[in-house]
């Protein structure tokens, strides 16, 4: 069964690669040799010059653009006719977007928390630049508020950086905290309502300088869905190329509605991303260990 999805794009990574292209991915590339950049000295006031390697400067440039972002617009559900495949979840979603699962409001529930833990995925990356977020939240699956934290890969000239973020409606801008996030790391993320107070969360336990804990204030959220999603960022001209990160395995996922459970304890939708002509980008697998469980397989990148 499909049904359209009115709003479902992760509000704060809309704008991502239209800023990194006018930052970092649209310019020419850098020489091979190392590039002066000046630096002003906080005590003195006096002027220094540092080098810094291309990569550095590449890596410097990316984190700036992912500062910057701004609220963009949620891509909708394109089902496309005759394009049928088996989907385990209680609703078959084809997104643009987005793959991986959640939680709804059909039963009239509301959610208060969402927790998950995955490895850090490696990323393939090419010339052409590429985004993919890995995330939990509570709200933008049917509402415009967002309350969501976790992991980003960005593939810039060929390389891949990897980061923490947090974003909290109503402002909808990411906060970027781990740039040393690494393939392999071991990824916790949980957001949290008391109140009109909401607690985002991720440990980095490899890298422990990428964890954070942060509390936020909204007193109009919706809270009518909680997600576990794999990410395609979209901009103005569309959804942009998807990294290729191989394999997104996320476990122990909980979320709370009154009680506790697995993602299968309430109306679960089952998403897949797809181009425009219906090929799929990212394809979730069925729920495992008691619906607690799954992986996201990527396909291709557009």
């Amino acid at each position: 069964m499909h049904r359209r999805l009115p709003r479902l794009l992760f509000y704060s990574l809309t704008a991502v690669v239209p800023v990194l292209g006018a930052l970092v991915g649209l310019g020419p590339a850098a020489s091979a040799g190392t590039v002066a950049k000046t630096a002003t000295a906080a005590k003195t006031g006096t002027a220094s010059t540092v080098s810094a390697s291309p990569s550095a400067q590449a890596a410097a440039a990316a984190r700036s653009a992912l500062k910057q972002l701004v609220v963009g617009q949620h891509a909708t559900d394109h089902p496309v006719s005759g394009h049928v495949r088996m989907i385990n979840g209680l609703t078959q979603v084809d997104s643009t977007n987005w793959s991986g699962y959640a939680d709804d409001n059909s039963g009239g529930n509301t959610y208060s928390k969402v927790s998950s833990i995955w490895t850090e995925p490696s990323a393939s990356c090419t010339s052409t630049e590429s985004l993919a977020a890995f995330w939990v939240g509570i709200d933008g699956y049917s509402s415009s508020s967002v309350e969501q934290d976790g992991s980003l890969i960005e593939c810039y000239r060929s390389r891949a950086y990897y980061y923490t973020w947090w974003e909290m409606y109503p402002s909808n801008a990411i906060q970027v905290v781990g740039s040393s996030v690494s393939p392999g790391d071991s990824i916790s993320s949980s957001v949290v309502k008391s109140g009109s107070s909401y607690t985002l969360k991720v440990t980095d336990s490899t890298h422990t300088a990428n964890s954070f804990t942060t509390t936020q204030t909204c007193s109009s959220c919706a809270d009518t869905s909680a997600e576990w999603i794999a990410e395609a960022p979209s901009g103005s001209s569309g959804v942009y190329p998807l990294s290729n990160f191989h394999s997104w395995s996320t476990s122990s996922a909980s979320v709370t509605s009154g009680s506790s459970g697995s993602i299968s304890a309430f109306p679960d939708d089952e998403l897949t991303m797809i181009d425009s002509s219906g090929s799929v980008k990212a394809q979730p697998g069925s729920l495992g260990s008691g619906g607690s469980a799954f992986s996201v397989v990527w396909d291709r990148s557009s």
